[in-house]
């Protein structure tokens, strides 16, 4: 047993007289902790397997299949959701069975996850899930100072609203919420140093306050999380949720390179159509994003072409698999198409006007609008203005094929194009000198961007004020432009009001330099001083030029 994957020194003790069948239940826990469901089912398959009468293994089984925060009871398929709910109602029968012989906490456990699995065909599961945080309540009340109870509550009341734990343009709880009552468990557990090494509650404190108005305070918690189980690629992904939001580039690509090493090593062994696969790609996605706000051109484009890769060879092998593959093209596909966005971020226009478009444009969709965008941008950069014309018209076509169910994690790929048509419209209206009409069109893509859901990363790539801010510049509209730079960098302005934190992109090297470049243009000599040694520092890290906050901006002088 000791060339399985290293998950760090967390325990949990369960009733059974085997050693064997503790060791498997501690890496189930810790793996549905790391949101590696699949995997944990697996393990407490080996416990049941192993002792036949472990109640908590039954638990396990039924825990794991369950609906998550990533992956809530919504966005199970019908033949998914019916197979999960009849599989994990027998486990928690088996597990009621066999409770009698397990210990009084463990009986608590095993009553109120059978109240989010009351029968076998799916019913009302978001009353199921009103239940199981019902029940799991009198268990915390019972067994305050257990951690794993504290997790298990706590994981609960937030699938209650997944991803909606905050209203994050006030910075308020969300209507509806247990957002404060979470916090105050969270935050009474991490009075204790034992706390600080288990994985499931740092796991649940980022995710709860990522969307907060202070994202910051997570930052030693986060770091706690770094390295504690090696090989669970989430969890090293983790932290960098909090590391991108303060501007932490450099560790969010760090971070994620040790999150995709322990990815590989794990889906290595595992079947094609593997759904950890989209964790994969989700750290990939989340290195590029990163490098790309940097600077860092090699990182960022090697990561979009490696993504691009893993995502593209797991569809085409899973395309045998008859009805797993459109979920599979639903989840994943999108990610092949970020790869473009680092080609425009680094002004790669030959790269992409020579890229060529799938051959299946169906399960290919996104991709395929997304190329026709990027063509028609980097044809408009470089004159082709005609030409750029007739990408516009193929990829208004191509966005039509696109089916609502297309996302990119918390955001719908429809609403990712819709910023991606007014972005174009606004690169070749500008190209034909009708400025206004372009910069109308931009601050359209601004807001469309604003309005996306929260996500971590964005879903659009390269924040839209970007490309306003360095046309604006370039047209003389340098009081606009700093204005536009000022609420994307989080720094107070005059005449706006600030941006929701988790809109906000502190230290990133493109509006960095727009920023300053405005401030030396007016004459802000001071302010302009003040701001030199961030914008110096950061500018150390890029292996590009950095002349303007996009490189559709030509006039750079």
């Amino acid at each position: 047993m000791s060339d399985y994957y290293d998950l760090g020194d967390y325990r949990r003790e369960v009733t059974t007289s085997n050693q064997d069948v503790q060791i498997w239940f501690s890496r189930g826990l810790i793996w549905a902790y790391a949101f590696n469901h699949d995997e944990s089912v697996r393990c407490f398959e080996q416990v049941v397997a192993l002792d036949p009468h472990c109640a908590m293994g039954y638990w396990g089984i039924a825990f794991a299949l369950g609906p998550n925060y990533n992956k809530p009871w919504e966005l199970f398929d019908g033949e998914d959701l019916s197979a999960t709910t009849t599989r994990a109602h027998q486990a928690i029968v088996q597990a009621k069975t066999l409770a009698p012989h397990a210990t009084a906490l463990e009986n608590a456990l095993v009553d109120a996850l059978a109240c989010r699995y009351p029968q076998k065909q799916p019913g009302d599961c978001l009353a199921w899930d009103r239940s199981y945080a019902k029940a799991m309540e009198a268990v915390y009340e019972q067994y305050p100072d257990d951690l794993d109870v504290t997790a298990l509550y706590c994981d609960a009341l937030m699938n209650l609203t997944p991803w909606k734990m905050w209203d994050f343009r006030t910075g308020q709880p969300a209507a509806g919420a247990k957002t404060l009552l979470v916090k105050k468990m969270l935050d009474r557990a991490l009075e204790r140093d034992e706390t600080h090494e288990h994985p499931g509650i740092l796991h649940l404190y980022i995710h709860l306050m990522e969307m907060s108005s202070v994202p910051e305070i997570v930052l030693p918690i986060a770091n706690c999380l770094r390295g504690l189980v090696p090989d669970a690629g989430h969890l090293e992904h983790m932290p960098t949720h909090i590391d991108v939001l303060c501007g932490d580039y450099r560790s969010a690509v760090k971070s994620n390179t040790s999150a995709i090493r322990a990815d590989n090593k794990f889906l290595a062994n595992q079947p094609v159509g593997h759904f950890y696969n989209l964790y994969r790609a989700h750290d990939y996605h989340f290195r590029m994003y990163a490098a790309m706000m940097g600077g860092q051109s090699k990182i960022a484009l090697d990561t979009g072409a490696e993504m691009a890769h893993i995502v593209t060879e797991c569809l085409s092998q899973a395309s045998s698999l008859g009805p797993r593959s459109p979920p599979m093209a639903d989840w994943l596909e999108g990610f092949v198409s970020m790869q473009v966005h680092g080609f425009i971020r680094f002004g790669r226009w030959d790269d992409i006007i020579t890229l060529k478009l799938p051959t299946d444009a169906q399960l290919y969709c996104v991709t395929t609008a997304m190329m026709h965008y990027a063509k028609g941008v980097a044809l408009a950069a470089t004159g082709r203005v005609p030409e750029a014309d007739a990408e516009r018209k193929l990829f208004k076509e191509s966005v039509k094929l696109v089916p609502d169910s297309r996302r990119i994690f918390n955001n719908k790929c429809t609403d990712i194009l819709g910023i991606a048509s007014e972005m174009l419209d606004g690169e070749i209206t500008y190209r034909r000198g009708e400025f206004d009409a372009a910069f109308d069109h931009l601050r359209e893509a601004v807001k469309r961007e604003d309005t996306l859901p929260y996500d971590e990363p964005w879903g659009w790539m390269q924040p839209s004020r970007h490309a306003l801010g360095a046309l604006l510049l370039e047209q003389g509209h340098i009081k606009q432009a700093l204005a536009v730079y000022a609420a994307d960098l989080g720094v107070e302005h005059e005449s706006d009001p600030p941006l929701p934190r988790a809109l906000r992109h502190y230290g990133n090297v493109w509006a960095l330099h727009g920023y300053q470049e405005c401030l030396l243009k007016l004459g802000n000599k001071h302010e302009a001083r003040r701001q030199a040694p961030q914008l110096k520092h950061v500018l150390a890290y890029a292996d590009v030029p950095i002349k303007s906050s996009c490189f559709c901006r030509i006039d750079t002088t």
